[in-house]
């Protein structure tokens, strides 16, 4: 009868969990939804960020395709906005400042855009309206500054030849150059290259 009665009282010792078990259970479990948020927080800035790049580098496409199609160092082109302003392009060599340049044609070949530059030189910079739809009615998504640079290979030697080097870059308005939060939560300016020529 007595052991009977110390068995009993054993197990109704270890019955049910203790307020110490839950609050350890409690504690994991927070810390588990804290790291599932920062992830899904993570991902939701990922996923803006690659919209907001897939954006500045379909307009800096845009610009070395109207220049392409110009005669370069001859001729001017035309691009407009979802609102339907009308920028003109200048194709002659100078433009945007280039990071670490003076003033054109001593310039850094290969350098990025400086966005640090106040006023960039007329017919060398937009301030791109994007809405959705893109059109007159559809509703404001952003604005992008677009930038360019010509540079006439050999110039500087010199050397002048038929061929420049055409440098485009994009960034949201509204965001550091040097992206801020360190690019976490905001994109990078986007810089495109391209080596086009003219005919002699």
């Amino acid at each position: 009868m007595e052991s009977r009665m110390v068995r009993k009282a054993r197990r109704n010792s270890q019955a049910g969990l203790s307020l110490i078990e839950l609050m350890v259970a409690g504690a994991v479990m927070v810390v588990g939804a804290i790291g599932v948020m920062g992830m899904i927080a993570i991902a939701i800035a990922s996923n803006n960020r690659n919209k907001i790049d897939s954006t500045k580098t379909m307009l800096a496409q845009a610009v070395i395709e109207q220049v392409n199609s110009t005669l370069v160092d001859v001729g001017t082109a035309n691009l407009s906005d979802c609102l339907g302003n009308s920028f003109t392009i200048d194709t002659a060599s100078g433009g945007a400042k280039l990071v670490g340049s003076g003033t054109h044609p001593n310039d850094t070949l290969g350098a990025d855009i400086d966005f640090s530059e106040a006023s960039p030189p007329a017919n060398y910079q937009m301030d791109y309206v994007v809405t959705s739809p893109c059109s007159t009615t559809g509703q404001y998504v952003a604005t992008y500054d677009v930038r360019w640079h010509v540079d006439q290979i050999g110039e500087a030697a010199s050397t002048p030849t038929n061929s420049f080097l055409l440098t485009v870059a994009a960034k949201q308005k509204g965001v550091s150059p040097t992206g801020s939060l360190g690019g976490v939560y905001f994109s990078f300016p986007v810089n495109l290259r391209q080596v086009i020529g003219r005919p002699e």
